[in-house]
């Protein structure tokens, strides 16, 4: 199939008009509005602190840490990035695990007693950054992500997934070489984990991190275990039992780091795995009902936002304030994910104009904020509007959609556009992530991530060359 790409709409009307074609539920302004009045550049007030604007840099991977799990000039360098943007909220800056066998990659940070100083580190040049390039930091909020990586974790080779998973999956077990039950993380086991997620987050504190996102997303395994229906014991089953791995971690936080706030980004619904049909467009890889789904209604393409609610809802109760929506995972469907229009290596063409994917979360986290409006909500799924990424975010949050506008990879080309939109600056348009998924497909076949087309820095590296051959074959 093939879609306009975004690029092709010149004005506003054009854009508009594609909207009126998909027949999708868009926010959209047709200017972007400057000066302290501007919807984007009002702070967030909460009592535990304002965050000085409404974007919001997303947590990330970047294949680019030591083999030990400590930052490397790579990282660094995209963490200065995220300090010069000019975004006053931080979510995570890295995706970074708790312990060694929950590590994405081989090269992904890991917190321990070790390597904490070196993620001190990065804090300290992320705030010193945004302090020199774009004013005082009081408003600014850093925050890391905490992860096990679960059915995805590959901690000692790129090509070997290790997975550790929930439950079994007839869909997605033969993905990652699971054969037999002895991947099922016990009860005991995930009790073991939560100690692990604890200790992490009182490190976090330390090194001076003012929250923690306890990670339940993308197929991760916190995002696992809320669809574990049929896991027996107590972290299966009913939905107080699928919490209970992430309301154990926040009572071990509240007694061990209780000046520490606590997050959580989760896929507020999910849908069944895709793979390449014909001509390569995705398709559901089964058509059998989908029982596997959190907010799913069952079909494996359909939404029930039942569940999520009272997700939300327990994070009230909890106390947490901080939420960042977003839906699905990379691995299994990322159309509805990371909607693009040139997909990864491994990947499958966009069985839908990816504009429907943008406008799907846009809807789905607007009825979560306004359901729940005490709650701050970041929301994901931006980057694929390009030029149109500030007026559709603006109009979100004058709307009260959302109360910050997420930004993953147009960040890795772009990472001052917050800046440039805060000031009324024309956008430049030769560093606009175009969604060519180089930054995805570099990691899925071992290399770095990094935006190879259009940040000049990545443009010189040796990868690049790799990539090219690999997306010509």
């Amino acid at each position: 199939m093939s879609y306009p790409r975004i690029s092709s709409f010149k004005t506003a009307e054009a854009f508009r008009q594609r909207i009126a074609e998909l027949d999708i539920n868009l926010p959209f302004d047709d200017e972007v509005k400057t000066g302290e009045a501007a919807p984007l550049a009002q702070p967030i007030e909460r009592s535990r602190g304002r965050i000085g604007n409404r974007f919001c840099i997303l947590p990330m991977e970047g294949w680019d840490g030591t083999e030990e799990g400590q930052p490397s000039d790579l990282t660094r360098r995209r963490w200065e990035n995220f300090g010069l943007s000019g975004a006053k909220f931080i979510w995570g800056g890295e995706a970074v695990a708790v312990r060694r066998d929950g590590r994405a990659n081989p090269n992904q940070l890991v917190i321990n007693d070790a390597n904490l100083s070196s993620l001190q580190d990065l804090r300290e040049l992320l705030v010193r950054t945004h302090e020199e390039h774009v004013g005082p930091s009081e408003d600014l909020l850093v925050g890391l992500q905490l992860t096990h990586s679960g059915r995805f974790a590959r901690p000692n080779q790129k090509t070997v997934p290790e997975p550790r998973i929930a439950y079994r999956h007839p869909l997605l077990d033969p993905r990652v070489n699971v054969t037999d039950d002895g991947a099922i993380l016990s009860d005991d086991e995930l009790a073991r984990l939560v100690d692990d997620f604890v200790v992490a987050a009182r490190r976090a504190a330390d090194a001076g991190y003012a929250f923690v996102d306890i990670k339940h997303c993308h197929g991760y395994l916190g995002h696992e275990i809320l669809s574990g229906f049929d896991r027996p014991g107590r972290y299966g089953g009913s939905l107080e039992n699928r919490t209970r791995f992430l309301r154990d971690i926040v009572a071990g936080i509240r007694a061990e780091a209780p000046e520490l706030e606590i997050a959580v980004r989760v896929s507020v619904f999910d849908f069944i795995p895709f793979q390449p049909g014909e001509d390569r467009i995705g398709e559901p890889a089964s058509t059998e009902p989908y029982p596997y789904a959190f907010g799913g209604d069952g079909t494996g393409v359909g939404i029930d936002l039942d569940e999520p609610r009272q997700f939300l809802s327990l994070l009230k109760e909890l106390g947490i304030e901080l939420v960042c929506s977003t839906v699905g995972s990379p691995y299994y469907n990322p159309h509805i994910q990371r909607p693009a229009i040139f997909p990864p290596s491994d990947g499958y063409q966009p069985p839908e104009d990816p504009l429907v994917g943008v406008a799907r979360q846009i809807e789905v986290t607007g009825q979560l904020k306004q359901s729940f409006p005490d709650l701050v909500v970041v929301g994901s799924g931006y980057s694929y509007l390009q030029e149109w990424l500030p007026n559709v975010g603006q109009r979100a949050v004058a709307d009260g959609l959302v109360d910050s506008v997420g930004l993953g990879r147009m960040v890795l080309s772009y990472p001052d556009l917050p800046v440039d939109v805060l000031a009324g600056r024309t956008l430049a348009r030769k560093r606009i992530c175009r969604t060519f998924s180089d930054c995805t497909t570099a990691p899925r076949n071992g290399m770095v991530s990094g935006c190879y087309p259009l940040d000049p820095f990545y443009k010189e590296r040796p990868e690049r060359k790799r990539l090219l051959e690999l997306k010509s074959s």
